[in-house]
């Protein structure tokens, strides 16, 4: 198969995850786009958005589409490491007591992590190497996860009492943070007629987990043009107040700015755009829509941000405005 049909036969993939999702999930369209293209990536996903927003359905919803398992940690104070990556329990065989490992829920292609910031550091960390290194140990041995292994995870903005904020390590592994905001009175009247009429309707896959791994590899083997990673770098870089000539958005701003993985993840998030829109190699737009979801998790906003309300999305969205 050459590059362009590869390239072509993305493009349809896409289109058809987004159809067929559009079936239960009303609206949301650019937060499913973004999903799909963190999927394609090979990247983790945060979605940050109050309860009743369907978040579980969507990413349930997904996993269908995909044709690939999935499993659903809900996060709670009294959570254990084992109960995520697993644990040996005693077993009778053969006459004797011996270890048996039982593997986690970890297991699985498309792994929910609800209300992740609801668990303490000790558990959210167990998620660490599974996320970066795609395997867990367990007793002193590897045991490697199964491949698409992806994470998506869940917060809750407005209730932070008795919550565990993310360390900046963690957050960093998340390819994208995506922001779910309310639906419009003519989504939600569809949402009601949806969900209180009839039966709900049933998805069908319409991908399998070894065509995603196809998209994966093929965006990785994307070739991108010097100038499109230079203004990935020069666009990370801008975040950095202490480097360099930051711009006067981070000087006023920003306490701390974005790592190397961040110019990493604007270009895989472009390649991941270009591919849905049926184009061979990303250009610098595609870098710049990535911009918000790669960076808003990556930066510290300072004192006179918050004295302002302004969020890290504003804050990335008025760094952009400068650039242009």
């Amino acid at each position: 198969m050459d590059t362009t049909t590869s390239v072509s036969s993305a493009r349809d993939s896409a289109q058809r995850i987004t159809s067929e999702l559009a079936q239960v999930i009303v609206g949301q369209d650019e937060i499913v786009k973004r999903l799909v293209a963190s999927l394609f990536s090979n990247g983790h996903c945060l979605l940050i958005g109050v309860p009743g927003l369907a978040k579980t359905l969507l990413v349930q919803s997904i996993a269908e589409v995909l044709g690939i398992s999935f499993k659903r940690i809900q996060f709670t104070p009294d959570l254990m490491p084992s109960d995520i990556i697993g644990s040996e329990v005693i077993h009778e065989g053969a006459g004797r007591l011996e270890f048996q490992y039982r593997p986690g829920p970890v297991f699985t292609n498309l792994l929910l992590a609800d209300e992740i910031n609801r668990t303490p550091p000790k558990t959210q960390s167990a998620l660490l190497e599974a996320m970066q290194e795609r395997k867990v140990t367990v007793a002193g041995e590897n045991r490697v996860l199964p491949n698409p292994f992806l994470v998506i995870a869940t917060q809750n903005p407005i209730e932070q009492e008795g919550t565990y904020p993310l360390p900046e390590a963690q957050l960093d592994r998340f390819m994208f943070s995506l922001d779910l905001s309310y639906p419009s009175p003519e989504e939600e009247m569809e949402i009601v007629k949806r969900t209180t009429i009839g039966a709900g309707k049933t998805l069908s896959s319409v991908i399998t987990g070894d065509d995603l791994i196809a998209i994966q590899q093929l965006i990785r083997a994307m070739p991108v043009a010097d100038k499109v990673i230079a203004e990935a770098v020069a666009l990370t870089a801008s975040t950095r107040p202490k480097e360099g000539t930051p711009a006067e958005t981070t000087q006023q701003y920003i306490e701390w700015g974005a790592g190397p993985r961040a110019s990493q993840y604007l270009i895989l998030g472009a390649k991941a755009f270009a591919l849905m829109e049926g184009r061979a190699a990303p250009e610098r737009q595609d870098v710049l829509a990535a911009a918000t979801s790669v960076l808003s998790h990556r930066i510290v906003t300072n004192y006179r941000a918050t004295g302002e309300g302004l969020t890290s999305s504003d804050v990335i969205a008025a760094l952009l405005a400068e650039r242009k």
